[in-house]
């Protein structure tokens, strides 16, 4: 048993301390019906006493592994991302789901964060431990809307994933970074100054990642992408009309195996092609998590607070306070209220014999 303390002593002290000794007062110099009265006022002092002391049962328990893992996820979701050529006709951003959750789920206890590209970049998830905060974005992840796409850059991502990572390094030298990139390498919006691949390269995030992988998805025959505004209606599994190339044509997307090998080349990472989903274990199996470890397995102590006998006791304490004021009241109204009917009339009589005497 603990005492874990609703209010502060000095102000349970400053309220209680004076009640106590006025109930102790009138106990001693009361008598009969009255020193009832104040025995159950002294008893509802000693219940709100318990109840800001609040008694507590602690238990202890081992919470899961906490490592010193960080992985971040870079997201691809321009519209070529939802060309419908992963699993047989899904989209590709469906695998991405899949990939992102079984990441979190092969490596757990670890810090995530997800940063996302379409016609720009943005942290969409801070670092946390929550794994479940990385499956509701997975679940709700979208493609672009249509209308604002301006073109795919795969290193639209480049400087948000370098500024993170940078930060992150200064923050905790000592944990390990590992970035997974899920992009189909579609590239028709370069803006690197390397001409020969059309991208600005990633070669100097190398020294801040400690491992991860690049992921691909879509196929050489490449698939055809449902237009999306924003809304249920459009997008994969509705009827919404297929975005168009400059001919007029279903516009077709093909993954770029080069461009992403390159990019898993810069970052010193694996490159993996996902075409339907299966396990990822092979993505971490290098990755020991015991090893990275920061405090093993932590104890978590949980609290069962046990003051609710007291606030039951008070609770009908109060109701019995109020049934024996309730009593009182009536005879109280009553009687002043003969008194003032029994004074108008004597004003009255008054009145009428000053009149009579005119």
């Amino acid at each position: 048993m603990t005492l874990r303390m609703l209010w502060p002593v000095w102000a349970l002290a400053a309220v209680l301390v004076p009640l106590l000794a006025l109930c102790a007062w009138r106990l001693r110099t009361s008598h009969g019906e009255r020193r009832l009265d104040w025995a159950r006022r002294t008893a509802m002092v000693a219940c709100v006493a318990v109840i800001g002391l609040c008694p507590a049962i602690p238990s202890t328990e081992q919470d899961g592994l906490v490592s010193n893992a960080e992985l971040y996820f870079v997201v691809d979701r321009t519209g070529s991302m939802a060309a419908e050529d992963y699993n047989g006709s899904e989209p590709r951003l469906h695998g991405v789901s899949h990939d992102m959750v079984a990441l979190t789920q092969a490596l757990p206890g670890s810090r995530y964060a997800i940063i996302s590209f379409d016609s720009q970049a943005t942290r969409q998830l801070p670092l946390t431990t929550d794994a479940r905060a990385v499956r509701s974005w997975a679940d709700t992840l979208r493609q672009e809307i249509t209308a604002y796409s301006a073109g795919s850059s795969v290193d639209r991502p480049l400087d948000q994933l370098r500024e993170t990572l940078t930060a992150a390094a200064e923050r905790n030298p000592s944990n390990v970074r590992l970035v997974f990139f899920f992009s189909d390498g579609e590239n028709t919006n370069g803006s690197g100054s390397d001409a020969s691949d059309g991208f600005e390269s990633f070669a100097d995030l190398a020294p801040l990642v400690d491992g991860g992988a690049v992921l691909g998805y879509g196929t050489a025959e490449g698939g055809r992408m449902r237009s999306y505004d924003g809304t249920s209606s459009t997008g994969y599994g509705t009827d919404a009309p297929y975005i168009t190339d400059d001919t007029g044509a279903d516009a077709i997307s093909r993954i770029d195996e080069t461009t992403l090998r390159t990019i898993a080349d810069q970052m010193g990472v694996q490159y993996t092609h996902r075409i339907a989903p299966s396990e990822v274990t092979s993505l971490v199996d290098d990755i020991d998590l015991q090893a990275l470890a920061e405090d093993g397995r932590r104890d978590l102590t949980t609290y069962t607070d046990v003051y609710w006998p007291a606030a039951v006791l008070l609770a009908m304490l109060l109701a019995w306070e109020a049934w024996d004021l309730s009593r009182e009241v009536p005879k109280r109204r009553r009687g002043g209220a003969g008194v003032a009917v029994q004074q108008r009339d004597t004003q009255r009589a008054e009145a009428l014999a000053g009149r009579g005497s005119r």
